[in-house]
């Protein structure tokens, strides 16, 4: 079944889908593996000089002035023909007591990442259930969702803005409880490496001038998700979830002799809700989903670094960001989906410290983006994309719209017809 949602949800969620990758299939134990391959090619353009995509990774705010590592981490959109990753995915159980997954990620220029290698068990008492490996954190809604598995072209504003395009992962281990209840309900805590981050939980480019990082773990985070029985054709999950990152820096890169470095940590926050509708029409043709998430991030931190006043070292800086989306989808026709989302950051977007001069406020931005997606097949699907953009940069707001024109094709070998169920929706128990 599929990962992150209570088990009444998760093949609701599954059928209301027109897309049937990740179709909630209770994972099965075999020795055989399966080997899953999925392309993902995009065409894009906008009206912004073919800078829209790139610049809705620069919003004004609490993350747009400084260096960290993890910067390289984004693989944006360029105008034109893009092939997005490809993803080739491993699945299979372990002597009916482990569920093994590996997904590997290769990029146009060459690049490999591994995305997710992990184990996880399938047979605990009392309900629960140990994950360890690199993983996806079960925190939120979508966080889970790979990029194949997402209803629109590209990752929602607060996600992107808060937590980095790829979301939170990284190395670590789960303990989840699905406790005997007459409602679904299953608690999370996770602890991770803590060094593998986009957004928080960073470590600055010019380390030396700033203190020594927390031994790992560097990162925690607990989630709880509730869904009541509303019969067969309905289902609703609601959540909420709680990051802490030991150990967050960044170096701003002012005009000499401004430059400064700030070390300390950071928070997450996360309320989520689901709704799925099963209508039993014909390849989707009535269903409908609804989902909608509100982040803030907050980052506690102090100078520890200043190329021309040492007098300010100690001094707090705490940053505050929020966002939310909402998104729905409904299939129209058997095989066709279309989709509505509003997204948005910075509602509250500021920084704050013991002087006047310290402080900001930054503006929001947000999108209205509206697509429609043909799953021409069990194995391919084609998707059309549009959004009209208002960001607020670090000098002035821009409008402009986006085009997205995207093709997906999968192929699988085994005896598990979908691996993706591993990581679209749900939990796998």
């Amino acid at each position: 079944m599929p990962r992150h949602l209570p088990l009444r949800l998760a093949p609701l969620l599954a059928a209301t889908s027109v897309v049937p990758w990740g179709t909630g299939q209770a994972a099965a134990l075999a020795l055989d593996p399966t080997l899953t391959v999925v392309l993902d090619g995009v065409y894009y353009d906008d009206n912004a000089d073919g800078e829209g995509d790139a610049r809705l990774g620069e919003t004004a705010g609490i993350f747009d002035a400084h260096d960290h590592e993890a910067a390289d981490h984004e693989h944006g959109l360029e105008q034109g023909f893009n092939l997005r990753h490809t993803e080739i995915s491993l699945t299979g159980g372990i002597e009916k007591l482990l569920d093994a997954r590996l997904n590997v990620a290769i990029y146009d220029g060459g690049d490999v990442e591994v995305e997710e290698a992990f184990l996880a068990t399938t047979d605990l008492p009392a309900g629960l259930r140990i994950k360890a490996g690199k993983f996806y954190s079960g925190i939120g809604y979508a966080n889970e969702r790979h990029p194949h598995d997402w209803d629109f072209v590209d990752q929602n504003l607060p996600y992107r803005t808060l937590l980095g395009v790829h979301g939170l992962s990284d190395i670590g281990a789960q303990l989840t409880w699905q406790p005997a209840w007459d409602h679904d309900t299953r608690f999370g805590i996770e602890a991770f490496q803590g060094d593998n981050n986009e957004r928080l939980g960073t470590e600055a480019d010019h380390a030396d001038d700033l203190p020594g990082r927390d031994d790992a773990p560097g990162l925690y985070t607990a989630f709880a998700k509730w869904s009541p029985a509303l019969g067969h054709d309905h289902a609703l999950q609601l959540g909420a979830s709680a990051a802490w990152f030991r150990s967050h820096q960044e170096f701003h890169h002012h005009d000499e002799p401004d430059e400064h470095g700030l070390d300390g940590e950071a928070r997450l926050w996360g309320l989520d809700a689901t709704y799925a509708f099963h209508a039993d029409g014909a390849h989707g043709q009535g269903d409908w989903r609804v989902a909608a998430e509100y982040l803030i991030a907050e980052k506690n931190l102090e100078v520890a670094h200043h190329a021309s006043d040492p007098s300010v070292i100690g001094q707090a800086r705490d940053f505050t960001e929020d966002g939310l989306y909402v998104q729905a989808t409904y299939g129209i026709a058997p095989r066709w989906e279309v989709g509505l989302r509003y997204d948005a950051v910075g509602f509250t977007n500021e920084k704050r410290g013991p002087l006047a001069a310290s402080n900001a406020d930054y503006d929001e931005s947000d999108r209205w983006t509206a697509a429609a997606t043909w799953q021409i097949s069990d194995t391919s699907r084609l998707r059309a994309q549009v959004a009209r953009v208002s960001a607020a940069l670090e000098t002035d707001r821009e409008h402009y719209t986006q085009f997205y024109l995207q093709y997906q094709w999968r192929f699988s070998l085994g005896q598990r017809s979908d691996p993706h169920a591993g990581h679209h929706h749900g939990h796998d128990h």
